[in-house]
This record gives C-alpha cells, structure tokens and sequence, in this order.
C-alpha cells in the first residue's frame, strides 16, 4: 500500500523525455477535468496509466485504437485518464532548466534567436550573481560568449525583458502556447491551446 506522499508522486511525477512518450502518450487529467500541468504538459506513458487504471486511481476518458494483452484480457490503450481524487495545483513554479526556457518562451533574452539555448547569469557567479529566477535567463551559445563574465552594461547588451520569478499563473499561460510535437485528437477536447472566447 503506498502512503500519502507516495500517492501524490504517482500522481504528479510526468515524463520530459520525449523519446518515452513517442508511443501512445496518456493525458492526464486531474479529478476537475483540467491537465494538472501545461508545464510540461501532463502525460504518462501507456505503462503507467495502465498501471493506475488497474490499481483504480484514474477513470479512462478516451482510447487508442491499439491494445495491449496479457494472458487474460485484451486492453485498449488509454489515451486520457482522469485522477479520481483532486491533486491541489502547485504554489510555486520549480526552478528548473525546463521551466526557465519556457519562462523566456524558448528564446534568447538578448537576441531573441530559438536555437543553441543554454542559459546566462545577468550577474555573473563570479561578480557576485545567484543562481536564481531573478538572475538567469535563457541565452544563445553566440550570446552568452559574447556577454561573458561582463555586466550587461559593459557588454553593451539589453535583456528583452527583466528576469523575474513566475507565478504558476503566467507559466500556464506560456506553457498553452507551446504544446508538445504530440497532441492526439482525443485531447483536443480537454485542451485550449490559444482558443479565443467567444463574445
């Protein structure tokens, strides 16, 4: 039997790794029908939201057409699940590499190119900078040699915008705009990637 904090990471632990999630990806919705995360976009690979529909944590919302098969049944593969019991949304964002590119929106904060990110100390470490939302910010490879271990105003470069902790708000706000190279059609209905309301 899993305790309390066993079952809130079960629940919340979503895969980044693109590679395993090329094949028959599962949505996962938390109990208001809402993706518990934009950012990344909450999903399970097929094994683990069979794994919870068999230990009746999710209800199936929607299948792919494939099945899986074990010595007894046949299995359709989930594509959405929803939880049965409501997580409580996070409070704050975690300060992550993932989380800081897509804070920037997968740009340099200097130039504004979207290849060759890595990440910039405004103050460097070495005068002084942390390593923190205030102070990092996604920049270029040409970018960031280019800066250095120079203060913005000896490097004669300009920040697109300041460098500031984001609110769980503003990075579901982000994270709508940058879904996954995956979206399968039965997500749609639980997704609304830049939909504009109707007057």
């Amino acid at each position: 039997m899993l305790d309390q904090g066993d079952r809130s990471d079960f629940r919340t632990q979503f895969v980044r790794e693109p590679s395993v999630l090329k094949r028959f990806p599962a949505l996962v919705l938390n109990a208001d029908f809402r993706p518990l995360s934009y950012y990344p976009l909450s999903l399970w690979p097929w094994q683990e939201a069979i794994k919870a529909v068999c230990l009746d944590r999710v209800s199936i919302l929607a299948e792919y057409d494939e099945v899986v098969r074990s010595q007894r049944e046949a299995i359709r593969i989930p594509s959405v699940v929803v939880l049965k019991e409501f997580v409580k949304p996070q409070k704050r964002v975690a300060f992550t590499r993932f989380n800081l590119f897509l804070r920037d929106e997968f740009c340099c904060q200097y130039c504004g190119a979207r290849s060759d990110l890595t990440f910039d100390h405004v103050i460097p470490r070495s005068r002084g900078g942390v390593t923190s939302w205030e102070n990092v910010v996604a920049a270029c490879a040409p970018c960031n040699l280019k800066k250095a271990n120079k203060s913005l105003k000896a490097s004669g470069m300009r920040l697109k915008r300041p460098a500031a902790q984001p609110t769980p708000a503003e990075m579901h706000a982000v994270g709508r705009r940058f879904p996954p190279g995956h979206l399968h059609d039965s997500w749609m209905d639980f997704l609304y990637w830049d939909a504009e309301l109707e007057a």
